[in-house]
């Protein structure tokens, strides 16, 4: 059997991945009346005197809301919510194994932006943070804006921000060992959906001046027809000589190449024509734009996928778990740019001189060391940022 014929099955012996754990017993009628009527009503009194409260008096503090709409599951594309129940409750796992947070799936039946942002508000009092996935964009982009702006708990969306993290932490560490520097080096990508659009974002806070983006329409530029009004936003500060044509036509010199689009756009011959030592993160999965023996053939320094069976898998286990953990720790009331760029950072200085190398830039995804780094990184980034509430 392959590994989804396997999954398959376990699926149909588990009959859901996630259950409910009690942490008080209630075998005796002593031990009932205090965890439910008539001793329950004096937590809530003191809740409705002080909401803040809930995060003392109940589970709320560790508990994270996975939320989809199902348009974008996996590779799957919209395959509604329902069906994206599984992904969810994977999430919830590693949320768990990974961060020791609780998380619940929430999969709404509305593609409504304003009916997804008002039931999420709307649940909110119920949770520590909450987790988009998979939502597609550009509507993703407005979700989370409007959640930002009503919620006063984390709001975020992994598939840009938890990828932009992991992206950033990759190119910091092979810039390292090809000896360039970030402010110097050209970027193109192909592919400029959320995740393409969060990694560009999140590389120029790092300090990355100069980047060419491209999608299914070509190279975006300012004013460009088939620009989204998110894409327009990223034109007017990218692309500034104004090129146009395809993704082979603007490779050219380019020290690092981000694929997160679909496979087998970037060929050995674009490879060659990249600057010396490119670096090629290639992260469109199943199948990357092109595998690394094709990349290194062609010249490639480093190689990055989102494959688990090659080095330098960019994973997102490798940041929420630990992100919301952080965040939950010092009920952060949001998780800002400093958090996410700190936990970049932390999450590229896991690995020692000693041991970075071109096979080796980011940890793996059970290494240990990652989840305390990164949740020391976002608590420490919340309070300096002033988000920490405790």
């Amino acid at each position: 059997m392959n590994v989804r014929e396997e999954s398959l099955k376990l699926h149909y012996e588990l009959r859901g991945k996630i259950e409910t754990k009690l942490r008080t017993s209630v075998d005796t009628s002593e031990k009932l009346s205090l965890a439910y009527t008539p001793g329950v009503a004096e937590p809530c009194l003191a809740i409705q005197k002080d909401e803040s409260l809930s995060y003392e008096l109940t589970r709320r503090w560790n508990t994270v809301a996975v939320v989809t709409d199902g348009t974008a599951i996996l590779g799957l594309g919209d395959i509604g919510p329902v069906a994206g129940m599984p992904v969810m409750e994977g999430k919830c796992v590693l949320f768990k194994a990974f961060g020791d947070v609780d998380a619940v799936p929430l999969c709404i039946k509305s593609k409504d932006v304003d009916t997804i942002v008002e039931t999420v508000y709307l649940l909110s009092g119920s949770f520590g943070g909450i987790n988009l996935e998979d939502i597609s964009a550009p509507r993703c982009f407005e979700i989370e804006r409007k959640l930002k702006e009503r919620c006063d708990i984390p709001i975020f969306h992994d598939d840009q921000h938890g990828t932009a993290v992991i992206a950033l932490a990759g190119v910091i560490n092979a810039l390292k060992v090809v000896g360039k520097k970030i402010e110097d080096i050209k970027l193109v990508t192909s592919g400029a959906g959320s995740a393409g659009t969060a990694i560009v974002k999140m590389l120029m806070k790092a300090g990355l001046k100069d980047v060419i983006m491209t999608d299914i329409d070509g190279v975006v530029y300012e004013g460009r027809p088939a620009n989204s009004p998110a894409l327009e936003e990223m034109a007017k500060v990218t692309n500034r000589e104004m090129k146009k044509g395809t993704l082979n036509d603007v490779i050219d010199g380019a020290d690092l190449f981000l694929g997160v689009s679909a496979p087998g756009l970037l060929k050995p011959d674009m490879v060659r024509r990249m600057a010396k030592d490119p670096i090629i993160f290639a992260c469109a999965n199943p199948t990357p734009e092109i595998f690394p023996d094709e990349a290194k053939a062609a010249g490639a320094a480093v190689v990055c996928t989102g494959r688990s069976d090659f080095p330098n898998q960019l994973n997102n286990v490798l940041c929420f778990p630990g992100l919301f953990r952080g965040a939950l720790d010092v009920r952060a009331s949001d998780i800002n740019d400093e958090m996410k760029l700190a936990c970049a950072y932390a999450l590229a200085d896991i690995i020692s001189p000693d041991e970075l190398c071109a096979d080796y830039i980011l940890p793996k995804a059970f290494d240990p060391r990652v989840k305390d780094a990164l949740a020391k990184a976002a608590a420490d980034a919340a309070r300096r940022s002033g988000v920490a509430r405790i």
